[in-house]
């Protein structure tokens, strides 16, 4: 009977003594207060309970939204900044035993960098380079949580909030913009307008023969329409040769009438 209550015993001492980690989950195993090498898993690993303890770490990418922070920029305007942390762990051993709270720890320096970084550039900058920052906000963080094992992916800035009276003044300012660069168009659509109209008048003034195609071309076109008036414009020169003509022949009838 002894030996039957010893085998129980045994086996579900067998049975609390094996964990299953899944192959994104990694265990530190302390022995008697001291880490042992390497980390456990994935699969089935056996621990000497009451000798060992076991702290189970993920090392799948996780996600923190950092509170949102009141943050004045270097042209001193005040807006409120939410950003979102991706991290994973790569070292389970240095995030265990580095930290008493490695995702307590990221967020308070997250906050930190984020109100150190986004405090040194102007308004336009933070809307206009988000993805400059971002970058930056990841490289600096990184640097801090490699020495913990974790390893920072990626940083988004997701919403910055702006006083509605600097909203009303970035909306002015867009607006005096695009006024501004309507007048650039519309002046330079002018200039080359009129830079048009001076080679064609050289061009004119050195070829003459383009005067008699303009004006079969223009003959043509009305003679497209459905005009009941057709006025055939007539060169200057062409009416002044037609009137020296009939000046003379006036003139020649005179004299033999005499």
């Amino acid at each position: 009977m002894g030996y039957l209550v010893a085998g129980v015993i045994l086996f579900f001492y067998a049975i609390s003594c094996l964990n299953v980690l899944r192959e994104y989950e990694r265990a530190v195993v302390f022995r008697l207060g001291r880490v042992q090498q390497p980390d456990k898993g994935p699969g089935l690993i056996w621990i000497w309970w009451p000798i060992d303890k076991l702290v189970k770490i993920s090392l799948r990418i996780e996600t923190w939204d950092v509170t949102p922070q009141d943050i004045i920029t270097r042209d001193n305007i005040s807006v409120k900044v939410n950003a979102v942390l991706f991290y994973r762990i790569i070292n389970a051993q240095k995030a265990v035993i580095e930290l008493t709270n490695f995702r307590y720890s990221i967020e308070q320096l997250a906050a930190t960098t984020l109100r150190a970084v986004l405090g040194e550039v102007e308004l336009d900058d933070l809307l206009s380079q988000r993805e400059k920052l971002n970058l930056r906000l990841q490289n600096i963080i990184d640097e801090q949580t490699e020495a913990w094992g974790i390893k920072v992916t990626q940083v988004q800035v997701k919403q910055v909030d702006i006083p509605q009276e600097m909203q009303r003044a970035i909306a002015r300012q867009a607006e005096a913009e695009r006024e501004r660069r309507a007048k650039i168009i519309n002046a330079d659509g002018e200039y080359q307008a009129s830079q048009k109209l001076a080679d064609a008048a050289k061009i004119l003034a050195v070829e003459p023969v383009t005067i008699t195609l303009r004006y079969l071309q223009t003959l043509s076109e009305l003679g497209t329409e459905k005009n009941t008036t057709i006025v055939f414009p007539i060169p200057v020169e062409l009416l002044t040769i037609l009137m020296q003509k009939v000046s003379a022949s006036s003139g020649g009838q005179s004299s033999g009438k005499g």
